[in-house]
């Protein structure tokens, strides 16, 4: 339609129109003569309004998927975030519990041996010259530790200090097969000279051939001359297997060692020897044997009452 004065005249008359039925439905209620109309309408409309809705509602709701999509993969990934760090939280709670722990440990030990030691971490382990079992500590010449000091822990004997760098050190395990120390039987003073064999127990042999041992007796370090490599009364190991004798001159026992050296974390280098032989006052109380359980007996006494049978 093109813009004349007709049709201007047109549109005004038909928006005057549609005020003037506004005006009467709106005055009529619930009872205005345009009802029925209004009903017509949605009967014809209604049919096509759902048809178009049905069409629509799934674009719409796709729209809002792919709008709320990256709202909800926002936080997917801020949930999934908070989750790492909690666990690397909580895994690391746990670790540093364990430290605590086995500083604890060491800290009686080096206690009831009057141990003066200078607390280290493991950083590496593995063959840093050869094929040794040795480890890394991160404490060194810096630190004041020196060759041929004692290594232990809170369960015991780790090893000794063979080379010292600036900031960190290498420590000789007991589980080495180069390794030997000198070890004291507990209450008996027994003494021997203990190996390490690698991944199995440690290899004592008593000087006295004729040495009453059995299993689960412990070892202590003997000590060495000035202290060094060893001090005194570090504990070693429990007896697990006696050899048999034999006739020969020394007695050949098998020994746990109390240190697990594939779990090294805390460990201490004995930077001041104590001032007198501890001997086995370190080593931790053995736990009691499991009382028997009291025999009960049942004694059944014949009644008074009863009457021998013919």
């Amino acid at each position: 339609m093109r813009d004349t004065r007709e049709s201007r005249l047109l549109l005004v008359l038909l928006v005057a129109i549609a005020f003037a039925l506004i005006t009467v439905d709106i005055r009529g209620g619930e009872r205005s003569p345009l009802d029925g109309a209004r009903h017509a309408a949605a009967s014809v409309f209604g049919p096509v309004e759902e048809g178009v809705a049905s069409a629509v509602d799934p674009v719409g709701n796709a729209v809002a998927a792919v709008r709320d999509s990256g709202e909800r993969h926002t936080r997917i990934s801020e949930l999934e975030r908070e989750n790492t760090a909690l666990k690397q939280r909580l895994g690391s709670d746990d670790r540093n519990r364990g430290r605590v722990r086995d500083l604890d440990a060491m800290l009686k030990t080096a206690g009831a041996g009057q141990y003066g030691i200078k607390g280290a971490q493991v950083i590496a382990i593995g063959a840093a010259q050869g094929f040794s079992w040795t480890v890394t500590i991160d404490c060194g010449a810096h630190d004041g530790i020196k060759r041929d000091m004692t290594v232990l822990n809170g369960d015991g004997l780790v090893g000794r200090v063979t080379t010292v760098g600036p900031s960190t050190a290498t420590v000789l395990l007991a589980s080495d097969p180069k390794f030997t120390v000198g070890t004291r039987m507990e209450k008996t003073g027994e003494i021997g000279f203990a190996n390490g064999q690698g991944d199995r127990s440690l290899r004592v042999e008593l000087l006295n051939g004729k040495a009453a041992v059995r299993e689960g007796d412990r070892l202590v370090t003997f000590g060495s001359s000035k202290d060094k490599p060893f001090v005194p009364g570090v504990p070693v190991g429990e007896v697990t297997r006696v050899e048999p004798a034999g006739g020969g001159l020394t007695r050949t026992l098998q020994v746990r060692p109390f240190v697990g050296f594939s779990k090294l974390d805390v460990v201490g280098v004995v930077v001041q020897p104590p001032r007198t032989d501890p001997r086995d006052t370190v080593l931790p109380p053995k736990p009691e044997a499991p009382k028997p359980a009291p025999t009960v007996t049942v004694t059944v006494t014949p009644s008074a009452s009863a009457k021998p049978r013919d």
